[in-house]
């Protein structure tokens, strides 16, 4: 099976979230299955570095209609791990200085949608799947409705989509819709893309797309409900006929803490004692006073209402009320955020390190030393940190929703099953209990352990989810 697979960014390439992550990781698990052939396709950006441009094969330049301009469309070729990777040229759109924020994304990712579509004529080869991902993607479905009947190798081509957050649609006022997205107005005036007079790119692609995913099973119950969806609720409801949530995973040989030489020292099942020196390491490195016996709870997200540190700012006081708990945090986000974990961080010296930047080598070095990782988020349509956090021995405290709950089932005491410590309700008490209830197994070493070895060992690789999606490709190319 020929499977195109567009992203607006990719790892190791370019990453700005967990969308990133799954571009990286899917193809690759897709390619492992025979007879797939698996392509990659994003915008070439200025921050993808030189080490990777090296590595690129120029194939060749074209021009295509977007509106009323003729677009230039530079394209380069990369293969690895079984994936060829092809990356679309256009300085005018991509040398920035950021991926997204600037005031002509629509007509940057309306450029982007449209090169996915004619690529495939450019390089003569026919894909049966077209996979979209995000907003960013949106068009490509509704410019295939018309393609497939203009471009021969997209004859018999079928899209799927895939919402990783529905809480960023691409909407834009309706006078983009001929001149910037070149479309014709019997898209908006038929309903595909028209969302309270606005143009929303996001509902076109789940009216126009054959077939709906998101990344996991309880986020695709929640979209149904306007708690979650941000207005498309109804949307959703009506086309949940051809809908399903498969439930993200995670590279198991790029996490693997008895492998990683990003982190202090290396362990395994068999052998924590470099969980240990981790954690030393850890505290050692944020100036926290270094105790075997104190209690790291980790930190790491966007600094935003969604992901709950509404609860975290209101419960804080109450969390470090307990002597033996340090506190780290890693990330950036709204201005309250940052400034409350600054002055927590000058209230409670050597015992909470706020570290409001992005850092890969700190996140590598937090999954590894922390002992608990707190993820109380409102809405998570999946999450990768918790499985992270598992791989390493770092035990997960969420709130049921999302891919949180789908990922992390609840440690029971009595029968000494689950891997994490969880609660339902958007409330900084309940958030409080399940902390409670993670520090009272913390003090007993021999159930801790067993925790920490049932989250080393859980399998969150893509085997299962790739095979699901493998399913949904053949039934609707069928």
């Amino acid at each position: 099976m020929n499977i195109l697979f567009a992203s607006p960014e990719v790892v190791p390439f370019i990453k700005t979230g967990g969308l990133a992550d799954v571009a990286g990781s899917l193809p690759r698990a897709l390619a492992a299955y025979e007879d797939n052939d698996v392509r990659v396709i994003l915008p070439l950006y200025a921050a993808i570095g030189d080490d990777w441009r090296s590595q690129m094969t120029f194939i060749k330049y074209f021009y295509f209609q977007l509106g009323w301009r003729s677009c230039y469309c530079g394209l380069f070729e990369l293969k690895r791990f079984g994936v060829t990777y092809y990356f679309v040229d256009n300085e005018t759109y991509f040398k920035r200085g950021g991926l997204y924020g600037h005031f002509d994304d629509g007509e940057r990712f309306a450029y982007f949608s449209r090169a996915v579509i004619e690529v495939p004529a450019q390089i003569g080869w026919a894909p049966d799947i077209i996979h979209c991902n995000d907003w960013q993607t949106a068009l490509v479905p509704v410019y295939l409705l018309e393609a497939r009947w203009a471009i021969p190798e997209l004859a018999h081509a079928k899209s799927v989509y895939t919402i990783h957050n529905i809480e960023y649609q691409g909407r834009y006022g309706n006078s983009v819709l001929i001149d910037v997205f070149g479309l014709n107005y019997s898209y908006f005036n038929e309903g595909m893309l028209s969302f309270y007079n606005d143009v929303n790119m996001m509902k076109g692609a789940i009216m126009a797309s054959n077939f709906v995913t998101t990344v996991s099973p309880t986020y695709a119950r929640e979209l149904q409900y306007a708690f979650y969806a941000h207005g498309l609720e109804g949307v959703i409801f009506e086309q949940s006929f051809k809908m399903k949530g498969i439930l993200n995973g995670i590279d198991m040989e790029a996490y693997d803490p008895e492998k990683d030489p990003k982190i202090a020292a290396n362990f395994s099942v068999d052998d924590l004692s470099g969980k240990a020196e981790c954690k030393r390491a850890l505290q050692d490195q944020l100036g926290l006073e270094v105790d075997p016996d104190a209690v790291i709870i980790g930190s790491i997200s966007r600094l935003v209402g969604h992901k709950g540190y509404d609860l975290i700012t209101y419960a804080f006081d109450r969390i470090m009320e307990n002597p033996k708990v340090q506190f780290v945090l890693l990330g950036t986000g709204d201005w309250s955020f940052e400034e409350f974990f600054r002055n927590a961080q000058a209230r409670y010296p050597g015992r909470v390190s706020a570290n409001i930047t992005y850092s890969a080598p700190l996140s590598s070095a937090i999954y590894a030393g922390a002992d608990v990782f707190l993820m109380p988020s409102i809405a998570e349509p999946c999450g990768l940190s918790q499985m992270i956090a598992l791989r390493y021995g770092t035990i997960p405290i969420v709130r049921l929703t999302g891919g949180l709950k789908d990922s992390v089932p609840a440690y029971n005491p009595e029968t000494n099953e689950g891997l994490g410590f969880t609660f339902g309700n958007i409330n900084g008490e309940d958030m409080l209990g399940a902390i409670d209830r993670a520090l009272a197994v913390f003090e007993d070493k021999e159930a801790w352990t067993g925790l920490m070895k049932r989250g080393m060992q859980a399998d969150f690789s893509w085997n299962k989810s790739a095979a699901e999606y493998l399913d949904i490709y053949k039934s609707i190319v069928d």
